[in-house]
């Protein structure tokens, strides 16, 4: 069975204009945001499913002792592990360059622009045919790549290349499935300050 994420973007306000009094308020589901299941962007971000490919930037904290009383409802129904949460100010600190401590085990695939420049096309958890046929060896082996070949080991076909590289942060965190996240959180930022926006999560297992 697989692991999911659960959550909400919190947003601290006044609670009554003059008065120190504050409190956090939960903003947005996380699920309306339509986060998918990835658990390399789990451990790098949060440091679940056994991934130590990049230092988490939130290992498991728990719940903020303040959460909001919508989040730890939501936590408590859904049975939630692992729980931790992170702050606006934290995700803008983060390198999204930042390369991976080993190269990654899958393979990634390339495609020759009109300029003749390399680009980036994917990540294969399965190996390509074609890339088996190119490196000569069975599809198990052909599937984790990165445990059997070195570190910058590229087959040519064409305008076709595979290789074996490391990972990027921003790779294991893709911008197609957490730019959302992120845009809410930067926009409620720029409103109420970078410290005041934390997105608090969970996994089900």
């Amino acid at each position: 069975m697989g692991k999911d994420i659960w959550g909400f973007i919190e947003c601290q306000r006044d609670y009554r204009d003059h008065e120190a009094d504050s409190f956090w308020h939960a903003t947005i589901d996380l699920d309306h945001l339509k986060v998918p299941r990835n658990y390399d962007a789990f451990g790098a971000l949060f440091g679940v499913c056994d991934n130590e490919q990049f230092v988490p930037v939130a290992p498991v904290r728990g719940l903020p002792a303040d959460v909001s009383n919508r989040v730890r409802d939501g936590h408590e129904t859904t049975a939630g592990r692992s729980a931790s949460w992170v702050s606006w100010t934290e995700i803008k600190r983060v390198d999204w360059d930042e390369e991976s401590a080993e190269p990654d085990a899958y393979i990634h695939e390339y495609y020759l622009d009109p300029q003749g420049d390399w680009q980036f096309l994917q990540r294969h958890y399965s190996a390509p045919q074609r890339f088996v046929q190119l490196c000569g060896q069975s599809a198990r082996i052909a599937c984790h790549p990165g445990m059997h070949f070195p570190e910058g080991s590229q087959w040519i076909d064409g305008d076709q290349m595979f290789r074996v590289e490391r990972l990027r942060r921003r790779d294991a965190v893709p911008d197609h499935e957490w730019g959302p996240v992120w845009t809410v959180m930067r926009t409620l930022a720029e409103l109420h300050g970078d410290d005041d926006v934390r997105l608090v999560v969970w996994f089900d297992d």
